[in-house]
């Protein structure tokens, strides 16, 4: 197993996942207790397919979950490093489909993914308006999660949710938005039906974000900070089907995992 910071160029920055290279699928029981007992944001298993690409899975602590963008950049981090020839990886996930990853010269890695920009709401649930300390001003939805759009990065920063509250909302989560101050945008992410109360850096809601964000400015290449306690910067690029999004990643560590034949 492999202990990734992923979406950051410093240790003990962005968003941590664990990742399990695998000859075969273990039962999901097990997968999923590893990731418990792991207690990280996301723990990903892999499994190299006969041409040459890899089937991944991801698991919170709580359920598995059909796309986590932080643990695949995580997971190509780790193939990169293994395999430093490769030019490019390939992952399938049923939810998502195929998923195409490469890397610079200093270490960035671009994830190319699906575009799930957000839709409109005619009447979002009072559960989120409650949940919220702040009112956002507009409210988006997509199959991932509810958004709360807000005016300033510092009501994103100020906002505070109630847990019980936004658990409520499952199977979406919540994510809170505004422009940025140094970035073109921020965001902060909550999840207590799926993970945890909040998520430190989220690969996977850019693929909604970035889209938004990019119609509402004007241009298709922004840099996004992910206000966390521990924070992490992502660098996205809005395609007419997809979103490239980009970041770095640091190994924290890697040992073995003892289970039960």
């Amino acid at each position: 197993m492999y202990q990734v910071d992923a979406f950051t160029d410093m240790l003990f920055g962005g968003n941590y996942a664990a990742v399990v290279p695998l000859a075969d699928w273990l039962p999901a029981e097990l997968m999923q207790a590893v990731a418990a007992e792991n207690n990280l944001s996301e723990t990903a298993f892999v499994v190299r397919q006969a041409d040459g690409g890899y089937a991944i899975r991801w698991f919170s602590p709580l359920a598995e979950i059909d796309f986590c963008g932080h643990a695949t950049l995580a997971a190509a981090f780790v193939l990169f490093r293994l395999n430093p020839d490769i030019p490019v990886l390939r992952f399938r996930a049923a939810a998502v489909g195929e998923l195409s990853l490469s890397r610079e010269d200093d270490g960035l890695i671009h994830m190319d993914a699906p575009r799930l920009a957000p839709e409109p709401v005619a009447e979002p649930p009072a559960l989120l308006f409650d949940g919220l300390s702040i009112r956002p001003d507009a409210v988006l939805v997509s199959r991932q999660a509810w958004f709360a759009v807000y005016a300033d990065e510092g009501q994103v920063r100020a906002v505070e949710q109630d847990p019980e509250l936004i658990r409520q909302l499952a199977p979406r989560d919540v994510v809170v938005t505004a422009p940025g101050h140094d970035v073109d945008f921020v965001s902060r992410y909550f999840w207590p039906a799926n993970g945890g109360l909040e998520d430190m850096v989220t690969g996977s809601i850019h693929a909604g974000l970035a889209p938004y964000w990019a119609e509402r400015l004007g241009r298709n290449e922004l840099k996004a900070l992910q206000a966390s306690t521990r924070g992490g910067v992502l660098y996205c690029k809005v395609e007419a089907e997809r979103v490239r999004i980009s970041g770095y990643a640091v190994l924290y560590l890697e040992g073995c995992i003892h289970v039960p034949d």
